[in-house]
């Protein structure tokens, strides 16, 4: 192989055999598997080759794109290879893992709301479009209307589907983020295997669902899934071609990607899980045996610090814990869960700041056994070793603070704020129990979810 290009696409095809699919087969083509991790390899590449082919791409020209991720890693893939400068704008949903591959990359990002729709000026497409008229020799790539985006998945991913399936196979499940993926596949089952249907599997707060079950263009709502989900029809999506829509919540999103590496093993994003959990509605649905195939667009190494984090899911209200009506409900890391991060008294200094670093916290309290002795933060270890390296092995006791600030966990919430006004987070105590602590984050957290 020249290079890494030429290891996009023949993607594996496998079947799910641990869900319930009622009397269907259910397969999944792993699009995870492409070098740049997400089906968007495939127009990222294209889109690029077509853009050469026309003119509007010069030898060391500037692309510009408007993304929630993946399509922007395939259009790095292709860029660094290729010799192009790739300025990326990005709507703030997006996953930090998907900012930090990005970057490595190369790509300049800007980001901007994702609170916003068309017209307003952040919103990602309108300002993405606005940076590439302003840039000399700037292509803006357009993947919501770039007709090479369709046209890769219908003269590329659906013959390998349809080749794959041995040219047996009854239904497709898509998602769309532009509609590239459902409009080039349904182009060529209606040309080549018109029996098979096309379906859609969509987020909810997205319109496309009630478009196509409805005929009605609904109000858009927010969402947490990634990469599929609209509040218009892009150019390139062809409604038309879907037989039906299944609207998907995003704790059954979620929570059917987590059970998709659970069950059989496949490491797959946010989007798989709403793919997924539509795919096995219209298995369970069916009355007679029948081929079904849907997608894993990207892989689940994107979303280790959100949809596979516990308590990221918590702090959602997908993941629904126990109530206990008192302060304890507040505590995100529960000590009897084995899940607060704390530090010993004899621990070194320098380990009790690795740990704050590692866990991107200033504080931590210190356990002796079961009991809080102190707490250790970010500006005792500095006024500890500066100018003292050495002190960074000295033991924690030596610059902890013994002035802690307890709670009871049948107290006020009220009670938190003259504890955060003095800088300081509260350590939740039952008796001589240590529970947790909470910060004005937590605070913050509790009170969004109460206001939903």
């Amino acid at each position: 192989m020249a290079n890494v290009l030429d290891l996009i696409g023949r993607t594996p095809l496998v079947r799910l055999s641990r869900f319930d699919a009622g009397p269907c087969e259910l397969y999944a083509k792993l699009e995870s598997h492409n070098p740049g991790g997400s089906i968007k390899d495939r127009i990222g590449l294209r889109m690029i080759e077509a853009a050469e082919r026309n003119g509007q791409l010069a030898p060391g020209g500037t692309i510009v794109e408007a993304t929630a991720g993946n399509t922007g890693l395939g259009l790095a893939l292709a860029a660094n290879q290729k010799g192009y400068r790739l300025v990326l704008v990005i709507p703030d949903k997006m996953s930090q893992e998907k900012i930090f591959h990005l970057r490595a990359m190369g790509v300049e990002i800007l980001m901007t709301r994702s609170d916003v729709g068309k017209g307003h000026p952040e919103y990602y497409q309108d300002m993405a479009r606005r940076i590439a008229s302003e840039t000399p020799g700037a292509c803006y790539i357009d993947q919501f209307s770039n007709p090479a985006n369709p046209l890769a998945h219908e003269t590329w991913t659906a013959p390998e589907i349809w080749n794959q399936m041995e040219h047996r196979l009854d239904a497709v499940v898509c998602g769309v983020g532009t509609g590239g993926t459902l409009t080039g596949i349904g182009r060529f089952m209606q040309r080549e295997a018109p029996h098979v249907q096309m379906m859609l599997a969509d987020p909810q707060g997205s319109v496309l669902a009630d478009i196509v079950n409805t005929g009605r263009h609904g109000e858009a709502g927010s969402w947490l899934v990634e990469g599929i989900g609209e509040d218009f029809v892009p150019a390139n999506c062809d409604l038309r071609l879907v037989a039906r829509a299944y609207t998907i919540s995003d704790a059954e999103s979620l929570l059917t990607a987590r059970e998709l590496l659970l069950k059989e093993g496949i490491f797959a994003g946010s989007s798989s899980g709403t793919l997924l959990a539509a795919a096995l509605r219209y298995c369970r649905e069916q009355t007679a045996p029948r081929r079904v195939v849907t997608l894993v667009p990207d892989g689940g190494g994107k979303y280790l610090s959100k949809m596979f984090n516990d308590y990221w899911l918590a702090e959602q209200g997908i993941v629904k814990r126990e109530r206990q009506g008192d302060l304890s409900d507040l505590v995100a890391r529960r000590h009897g869960e084995h899940a607060t991060v704390t530090i010993g008294p004899d621990d070194a200094l320098s380990t009790a700041l690795g740990r704050m670093k590692l866990y991107d916290f200033q504080q931590l309290p210190v356990l002796e056994g079961e009991r809080v002795v102190g707490i250790i933060d970010e500006s005792d270890v500095l006024l500890a070793v500066y100018g003292h390296a050495e002190r960074f092995r000295d033991p924690v006791r030596t610059a902890m603070s013994t002035r802690i600030e307890t709670l009871r966990s049948n107290v006020s919430v009220g009670a938190l704020l003259p504890i955060f006004d003095r800088g300081h987070v509260a350590i939740v105590m039952d008796d001589h129990r240590f529970l947790g602590l909470i910060t004005r984050y937590d605070l913050l957290t509790w009170l969004r979810r109460r206001a939903q």
